[in-house]
């Protein structure tokens, strides 16, 4: 095989000459090595491409395993998606399908729809690491989209004649319903951590129904105290590591809120204090741009956050909740007090408002009455 480095958008790109069905093929793959002084690096990154796709070559013209095609197919949409898809499909690879299928020794042309079948029923039943259970629908989901998409580039590639994956059925897994905190829980959950560290982060999180990416994501120039505005603008998601993002999650994501007066004063004293944490901190302290971190200056981590968030119900003796149902509760308050669906659309940042139907719609009793009261009235008329 050859390749050659060339130049793009101010990065090295290793470009590798490929062939495919008979067909001469150029793969770039990026090296994220700016231009200026990294030519050797970047050499050295070109060799390192050449010879895994020898040594891909190779592997795709012998008879090989299921799980080791997998791991082919894991280097190839590794430069296809970005990191955090990157991560999700690494991750359910190695932790459940690949020991699975390396257990069995299935070869790649044995793969049937029977066999396909087998794993999704047993990982639906069993499949959870902690040995709790079966597999979330949308875990399953995930995994059959790292298989799916390997074997369409087996058919792709002529090793196997059509994907058996297209004829699985996915188990049907009954919905787990979003746990709810009501107003008058939410108010006595908030006043009993008002001490704790982690109380400004959830208190934010609660009253404008953050993700936990968003609330992790908060800059502080996220914050505009002249005009009283928070806004949306950055997440950091943790799969496998953590990767900061400086955008939202859609587009519909992206949005501010009223900075409330006692959040505006909260906020303005946290600021406060990380300006003398840095002091104390001198050159120990981690510049960084994030609201919530610890007093060195270290980002709190979003896995930190669920955890200590499972601790303080526990020591608050409080109805258990996952962190991310304090955005479900936000919800649901919303429509106790009579905002529609729609409101609540906009507030949480649900691209469609059919996302807040599904989830949220039973709830919506302010148009149900609305609804019920014009029924009533119109009867009461005939």
């Amino acid at each position: 095989m050859t390749g050659s480095l060339q130049q793009k958008n101010g990065k090295y790109y290793a470009v590798l000459n490929t062939y495919e069905n008979g067909k001469r093929k150029q793969k770039w793959i990026d090296s994220s090595l700016p231009v200026k002084g990294n030519k050797t690096r970047a050499e050295k990154f070109l060799r390192e491409q050449i010879a895994i796709y020898e040594k891909q070559e190779h592997i795709i013209r012998s008879d090989i395993l299921f799980s080791e095609y997998i791991r082919y197919w894991l280097t190839i949409i590794k430069s296809e998606v970005d990191e955090i898809t990157f991560q999700g499909y690494e991750l359910t690879a190695n932790t459940q399908v690949l020991p699975y299928f390396e257990k069995l020794g299935t070869p790649l042309q044995k793969v049937t729809h029977e066999v396909l079948q087998r794993y999704f029923d047993e990982k639906a039943k069993s499949g959870r690491l902690d040995g709790k259970g079966g597999l979330s629908a949308r875990s399953l989901k995930l995994h059959k989209n790292v298989i799916n998409q390997t074997l369409n580039e087996a058919a792709k590639n002529n090793l196997i004649s059509v994907n058996p994956c297209q004829w699985v059925k996915l188990p049907s897994i009954e919905r787990r319903e979003p746990s709810f905190y009501s107003a008058e829980q939410m108010e006595k959950f908030l006043d009993a951590i008002s001490d704790e560290p982690l109380a400004l982060l959830i208190k934010i999180t609660a009253i404008y129904g953050l993700r936990r990416s968003e609330v992790a994501g908060l800059q502080w120039n996220s914050i505009d105290f002249e005009k009283n505005l928070i806004s949306i603008r950055h997440t950091v998601v943790k799969v496998d590591k953590i990767v900061e993002k400086d955008r939202t999650k859609t587009a519909s994501s992206y949005r501010s809120f009223p900075l409330v007066p006692e959040i505006r004063e909260a906020l303005l004293e946290q600021r406060e204090q990380q300006l003398i944490n840095r002091t104390l901190f001198k050159k120990d302290y981690h510049d960084s741009p994030y609201i919530f971190v610890w007093d060195d200056g270290r980002p709190i981590s979003p896995d930190y956050m669920s955890h200590a968030f499972k601790k303080l119900l526990k020591k608050y003796n409080m109805p258990k909740m996952r962190f991310h149902d304090l955005r479900h509760s936000c919800a649901s308050i919303l429509l106790s007090k009579g905002f529609t669906l729609k409101d609540v659309q906009e507030w949480l940042g649900h691209a469609d408002i059919k996302t807040t139907a599904n989830v949220y719609g039973h709830l919506d009793m302010s148009r149900k009455n609305a609804i019920a009261e014009g029924m009533v009235s119109a009867i009461s008329k005939c």
